[in-house]
């Protein structure tokens, strides 16, 4: 289609026009939120004033005597809150002798978009309790009870174990605990508990974890949709989506439960295994909140009938990094999503072809950006083969042109006839009507896998490339002032230049068909980039630098195959030996040939009938 000049003119004034109405919108929004703010503040002025202050402290010393009769309770008059710090290579724990359980994890190699090391546990809510039977016949909740001050101890191994103890006069005793090992985010959580059929009912103990997800990266919508509640139930992996909040039920054994952010996870495991569990999570209606989900967890244990028990559990506070989480053995690798739903399967192409390929790169490249490229270079020079079978099925297919067009021409009113004629002439030149999508379709699993796998791997997070400070979230250029729909609030420019060379392709693909008359296939290969310019504007640079690199290989490849690789003529001589030879149906062939043959009968007697 031509497009003169008063077109484009009218093209120009539309979109300018759609421009200047999402500014004007957009400050109109704004100034509407201003005017109710204003309001808001003048009634509030009217209001009496609340001491906040006095709020706090109320609050704080209902909270202090709560804790002082829970203490109390157990037999522990006289101890105060204290924290405790202990490190290794990796993290920065803080414990609390109020409850006797981290109070907050600080992981040293990750770092937030303020520079601050990211903290998988911090604030009030986040919590490991059970309910124990008091000397009173009252029961009470170990997060109430403060224990006795943290006793730290360095191990022969360079491990350090953090003991919290808390007991009364009756000999009833429970130790929390916790053995932290060098350059490991996984922690050993032991509970020693003396009178087991004192302190609990029925042998039953039903643990309570809370934790909260913070919001540590760049989109916090993008995020969100990367956030799962993960664990493994009757020795199977599986997650569940955030949504608006939810609920899941146990009824079978649980190994163990997690939240997973992106690029983190935060867990509690069971080595003996919850019998029951529930889990409820809640999500804020935006990123005012600066959390992604708040969790609650109720998981029953079995207690031992001796009246001494151990009870083995872990935490995990660190990256969801495949090799990390791999080295554990417990399935927690599951967690880092390469793969999922239709494409499950290509999360086996991820870890053990793309992970190992691109884990040796970045040993020996400094760039993550051109570990990018040389790991692109390696899938095309992989995938040449069948791009080749692609472009020299096209070839064959546009050498046959002149043959289709002629038969189009002789059944233009017999749809049924021409297609069983295009077909025999393509079966007696050898050529497959196939040839040029199959190639094509195989194709698909590799874009998958690296879909996955650039929106899933901690590596690429803080690594910057050319203008793209961060490529594991997208790279944006230009801050837009309003937010269009399908598109965002911001100008990727990977997105452009992919967008671009995605373009490009499609109109030297369109320049080359063999039959460009069809509307819906003269025009799908221009509507194809315009989706992804919605699509890959909110997806990290490294896949979108992945794509712009990968779009240039392709046309770069489909130009030099069909100008100076692929030879026309031996082509034709290739068409006219296979004509000689006896044709062979295929299976395929056969079937599309007999059902072709039924409709062509059908019609006819059809056409008879209405004659009648």
């Amino acid at each position: 289609m031509g497009m003169d000049r008063n077109t484009v003119i009218g093209f120009i004034l539309i979109g300018a026009l759609l421009i200047g109405m999402f500014v004007i919108n957009s400050r109109s929004r704004l100034a509407y939120e201003g005017e109710q703010k204003r309001i808001a503040d003048s009634i509030a002025k009217l209001k009496p004033k609340v001491d906040s202050n006095a709020i706090k402290k109320d609050i704080a010393k209902a909270d202090s005597q709560h804790i002082a009769q829970q203490t109390a309770a157990f037999g522990g008059n006289g101890l105060q809150q204290e924290l405790t710090a202990v490190e290794n290579d990796v993290m920065k724990i803080t414990f609390s002798n109020k409850g006797g359980q981290p109070k907050t994890v600080e992981l040293k190699k990750y770092k937030t978009l303020s520079g601050q090391p990211v903290q998988l546990q911090k604030g009030d809510f986040n919590k490991i309790s059970y309910k124990i039977n008091a000397t009173d016949n009252s029961t009470a909740e170990t997060d109430n009870i403060i224990f006795s001050p943290g006793v730290v101890s360095e191990n022969a191994d360079h491990s350090k174990t953090v003991s919290f103890t808390s007991g009364d006069s009756t000999g009833r005793q429970i130790v929390h605990q916790y053995v932290i090992r060098p350059n490991d985010y996984l922690i050993d959580f032991n509970i020693s508990i003396n009178g087991v059929d004192r302190l609990f009912t029925q042998h039953n103990a039903s643990f309570l974890w809370q934790t909260e997800t913070e919001q540590v990266e760049q989109n916090y919508e993008f995020e969100k949709t990367q956030t799962h509640i993960c664990y493994v139930k009757d020795g199977k992996y599986d997650f569940e989506y955030l949504g608006n909040g939810d609920e899941k039920e146990f009824s079978k054994p649980v190994d163990w439960l997690s939240v997973k952010q992106q690029f983190f996870a935060t867990a509690l495991l069971a080595k003996n295994k919850f019998y029951g569990a529930n889990v409820v999570w809640t999500v804020p209606k935006d990123s005012s909140a600066h959390y992604i989900t708040r969790a609650v967890a109720t998981a029953n244990i079995k207690l031992p009938a001796a009246a001494n028990a151990v009870l083995p559990f872990q935490l995990y506070f660190g990256p969801s990094d495949y090799n990390v989480l791999k080295h554990y053995d417990n399935k927690m690798e599951e967690m880092v999503p390469y793969g999922s739903g239709v494409f499950a399967f290509v999360k086996y192409i991820n870890r053990h072809f793309l992970l190992p390929v691109f884990d040796f790169l970045q040993k020996y490249v400094a760039s993550m950006g051109i570990v990018i490229l040389l790991l692109t270079l390696l899938i095309r020079l992989i995938t040449s083969p069948i791009l080749y079978k692609s472009y020299l099925s096209g070839a064959k297919m546009k050498v046959l042109k002149p043959e289709v067009d002629a038969l189009k021409e002789k059944y233009k009113d017999d749809q049924q006839a021409f297609g069983m004629e295009q077909m025999k002439l393509w079966r007696s030149a050898g050529v497959s009507p196939l040839g040029g999508c199959l190639p094509a379709l195989l194709q698909i699993p590799i874009f998958m896998s690296l879909y996955y796998f650039f929106q899933s791997n901690i590596d690429l997070r803080g690594k910057s490339f050319l203008w793209a400070k961060d490529l594991a979230t997208y790279d944006s250029v230009l801050q837009l002032p309003f937010n269009i729909p399908f598109y965002g609030d911001h100008v990727s420019l990977f997105t452009l230049t992919a967008v671009i060379t995605s373009l490009l392709i499609s109109i030297y693909s369109m320049s080359n068909m063999q039959d460009n008359s069809n509307p819906v296939m003269k025009y799908m290969p221009y509507i194809f980039p315009v989706i992804l310019l919605g699509v890959f504007n909110k997806l990290p640079a490294a896949l979108t630098w992945y794509y712009t690199v990968s779009n240039t290989i392709t046309l770069l490849l489909q130009i030099i195959i069909q100008k100076y690789i692929i030879d026309h003529d031996k082509i034709m001589a290739e068409i006219n030996e296979n004509r000689k030879k006896p044709v062979k149906k295929s299976k395929l062939q056969e079937r599309m040939e007999a059902m072709q043959e039924t409709q062509k009968k059908m019609q006819e007697l059809k056409n008879k009938t209405g004659k009648k």
